[in-house]
């Protein structure tokens, strides 16, 4: 926005160039008006850190005013207002102004106020009469405030009047002078709205797919030689409206085909969605989701994720956008939350909680994200991400034991050699059909709709959540197909290097502790996979996720110390090894090689029931079972101690008035005096409730997240109003970042390779919509509409 750099028309195709802050306008030749894109994101949300209007070339101003007032005023109700010293009393800005005055704006930069309405059209503005208090420099004296404001107001014949009176004419685009110039007639307005209805539907239906809009790049001026007119056919209600559309007879100025429209039409889906997501937020809690990811052109990504619990009481996690970074610094992430937030009108007062992946940039102690958020808000407490947390506990199994590191390896050597090349991995699918074929013809394995569908290998990373357990499971059953693809590489392969591999290989799989660690990990994981699946459920609360995995934890030190559990594994072992004519040994003769590797403590010979069941299965399972109590230590936080006696399981058998009380003083801004000793009494009444035969539709809840939806349903929240706030803050405590992994698969669908070329902007707003679908199915045609007339002076206007 501080330059505007305007490219001279070179050739058949105009040259668009960004500045250094994304403000563009390009030139098409010196004679013609400039034509200016803005994007939301350069809008300035917070008054007290805007440039002036004037500061701006006049050519841009009219655009700059329109998406301002498209924005509309500057008002965070929700926001926390300082109080400030004046004399003996201390004051603050308070957000009933914003209902007496609707010009009214707020800087929390600044801490202070200004007019919307002479920012956008205040003249001749003259410092020494202080008139560039409620434009440049803040109002910030609250004693009788409301006195000044109206004096500022003042006569129908203020400055101040002057400027609200151009802000309603310029809204009213009927009155402009382009307008009135190349006046339409009502059948070409009409015409009109037919054209852009209809595009407007086909481009829903492409954002909701992530589908290009025509060819291989993001431009539709051959919009006729692609699939849109098919699209259009599907979405016409009429045939007439398809011929409006597609029209050669329409005025060349608007077919609505260009890039321009469409990107405008885009932003004004996206931000509708955005402004949903605001307006279902309201003043609720909230908390922060955020990481960071490379697109297809190289560039740093963060996306923005919020939790929330709605009006019904249910856990909502909305994705509102990426934001370009220029790095990954705690400090330009947190710039660039900041500025979201003020676009967006939310307010970091009301964050109550930030999950990240626990990057040092993220959750650094001194100048970490986490940090920087906890100096400004100190209630909005951090949660490393769970299902992450998880992960990095499997990671550091497959890496600390000896043995199952060397398995690993192998294992990943096994899927690059067998996926190397197309022949190859041809060769397997082939033998894994023919199997296939076989067992169902012998009737080994049953047929039905889902089933014996065609798989492949997947390498194993440290970074897929889940990529372990499903390597080894696809490893085991294609277990024939892989060493049938191995023993043709060996066989045919030219080079010695590649057979010799490939015998290696071979040998590894045939060996009975190669199958024993592959059964035993898939046991394992098989556990903590499903852990791993319900932390990454979107409605999953903190005080469920900790009993889950303090269940797992007691599940795998039962699974190490009950026999039966052993020789169930050793059955399943065996069982396998002689189906493949894999050599089972004897567990009790001793291990053959060299005795300094394999002598027992006692200084007897190891035998290979003591180095399966002690060396491997005992310490693999201790190993886990350590990581998770080192990794997990939330579970020991005051915080959660005091959130877990909020479980409605057993009767609520964990309620503890004491610890809820305890609970109310983490959020001492949410809590006033009063309410904590009005708190004391709903404790009370609400336990008694609860537990009463009046509270019997509360007896088989298991899960908090149930709890609030029951509360919302019978309306007992009105009721237990500080009990249910009580709820809702633990609630909105983020578990896992799940969500934000989805964007960034869905910025792979959208910006792909071929689309490598998208702008921040598109790339943002199609994402916003391809993301949240539910909530952008609900937004209405003509809201989209209004949107898109209102963003830019428009020739033809939608008829009223």
């Amino acid at each position: 926005m501080d330059k505007f750099i305007g490219k001279w028309k070179k050739g058949p195709k105009p040259v668009e160039e960004k500045s250094a802050n994304k403000g563009n306008v390009n030139i098409e030749d010196r004679g013609k008006k400039p034509r200016v894109e803005f994007s939301d994101f350069e809008i300035i949300g917070d008054p007290g850190l805007r440039k002036p209007i004037d500061s701006y070339p006049y050519e841009v101003r009219d655009e700059l005013r329109r998406l301002y007032v498209a924005k509309g005023p500057t008002q965070p109700c929700d926001h926390k207002f300082p109080q400030t010293d004046f004399g003996e009393i201390r004051r603050s800005f308070q957000k009933q102004w914003f209902k007496d005055f609707t010009w009214l704006e707020y800087s929390v930069n600044k801490d202070a106020a200004f007019c919307f309405c002479c920012y956008l059209f205040g003249k001749g503005q003259n410092h020494k009469h202080g008139d560039d208090i409620f434009t440049e420099v803040g109002f910030k004296n609250w004693k009788r405030a409301k006195e000044k404001f109206r004096n500022h107001e003042g006569a129908p014949n203020s400055p101040h009047s002057g400027a609200v009176i151009q802000l309603l004419g310029f809204k009213n685009q009927r009155q402009n002078v382009e307008y009135v110039l190349s006046k339409q007639s009502s059948q070409t307005e009409i015409e009109y709205r037919a054209r852009l209805t209809a595009v407007v539907k086909v481009i829903r239906f492409l954002l909701s797919q992530g589908l290009a809009f025509c060819g291989n790049d993001e431009s539709i001026n051959s919009i006729r030689r692609g699939n849109f007119l098919e699209l259009t056919k599907w979405y016409c209600e009429e045939s007439e409206e398809v011929n409006k559309v597609m029209n050669l007879n329409a005025p060349g100025n608007n077919q609505l085909t260009s890039p321009k429209i469409q990107k405008e039409i885009v932003n004004a889906c996206a931000t509708e969605v955005r402004q949903a997501i605001v307006n279902e937020i309201g003043d609720k809690f909230f908390s922060l989701l955020v990481d960071e990811a490379r697109d297809s052109s190289v560039k740093e990504q963060l996306s923005i994720v919020l939790r929330f619990v709605n009006d019904n009481g249910e856990v909502v996690e909305r994705f509102l956008g990426v934001v370009h970074v220029s790095d990954t610094s705690a400090r330009t992430l947190k710039n660039s939350i900041d500025d979201f937030f003020a676009i967006n009108g939310l307010s970091i007062s009301k964050l109550r909680g930030q999950g990240y992946d626990g990057a040092s940039n993220m959750r650094g102690e001194l100048n970490g994200l986490k940090q920087k958020i906890l100096d400004e808000n100190k209630y909005a407490y951090y949660i490393h991400c769970f299902a992450h947390q998880l992960q990095l506990v499997l990671v550091a199994t497959s890496k600390k034991n000896a043995h199952v590191c060397s398995f690993f390896e192998y294992l990943a050597k096994i899927v690059n050699t067998v996926g190397a090349s197309c022949k190859r991995k041809d060769a397997l699918l082939q033998k894994q059909y023919d199997d296939l074929v076989k067992s169902l013809e012998s009737g080994e394995i049953p047929t039905g709709k889902g089933k014996n569908q065609e798989t492949s290998l997947a390498r194993p990373g440290d970074t897929r959540w889940g990529s372990h357990f499903k390597t080894i499971t696809r490893i085991l059953h294609m277990w024939d197909a892989v060493t049938h693809v191995l023993e043709t590489i060996y066989e045919d392969a030219d080079e010695v290097n590649s057979r010799g591999i490939a015998r290696g290989l071979i040998d590894k799989m045939w060996q009975f502790e190669f199958v024993f660690i592959a059964q035993l990990m898939v046991h394992v994981l098989a556990k903590t996979n499903t852990l791993s699946m319900c932390l990454q459920q979107r409605t999953q609360n903190i005080v469920t996720a900790i009993q889950m995995i303090k269940t797992v934890k007691e599940d795998l030190k039962k699974y190490r110390n009950d026999d039966d559990y052993w020789e169930e594994l050793l059955g399943v072992v065996t069982a396998f090894c002689v189906k493949h004519d894999i050599f089972v040994p004897n567990m009790q003769d001793p291990l053959p090689g060299r005795a300094r590797l394999y002598r027992s403590v006692d200084g007897q010979p190891k035998t290979y029931y003591h180095f399966f069941r002690r060396d491997i299965f005992f310490e693999v399972l201790d190993f886990i079972v350590k990581e998770m109590d080192d990794r997990f230590t939330e579970s020991t936080s005051e915080l959660l101690i005091c959130i877990s006696c909020l479980d409605p399981r057993d009767s609520f058998v964990h309620f503890d008035r004491g610890q809820l009380l305890r609970l109310s003083e983490f959020y001492p801004d949410d809590f006033s005096i009063s309410d904590k000793f009005e708190l004391k009494a709903q404790l009370d009444t609400y336990i008694s409730y609860m537990r009463s035969s009046d509270g019997a539709a509360f007896s088989g809840l298991t899960d908090i997240g149930d709890l609030a939806k029951k509360m919302v349903e019978t309306n007992i929240h009105q009721f237990f109003t500080l009990v249910y706030r009580l709820i809702e803050l633990a609630l909105v405590l983020p578990v896992a970042s799940a969500t934000v992994e989805r964007s960034f698969s869905a910025m792979r669908t959208i910006k792909n390779d071929l689309r490598n070329r998208m702008g921040d902007e598109f790339l943002n707003d199609s994402l916003v919509c391809y993301v949240e679908q539910e909530i952008f199915k609900s937004i209405e045609n003509e809201d989209i509409l209004q949107r898109f007339q209102n963003m830019q002076t428009r020739r033809i206007k939608l008829p009223s």
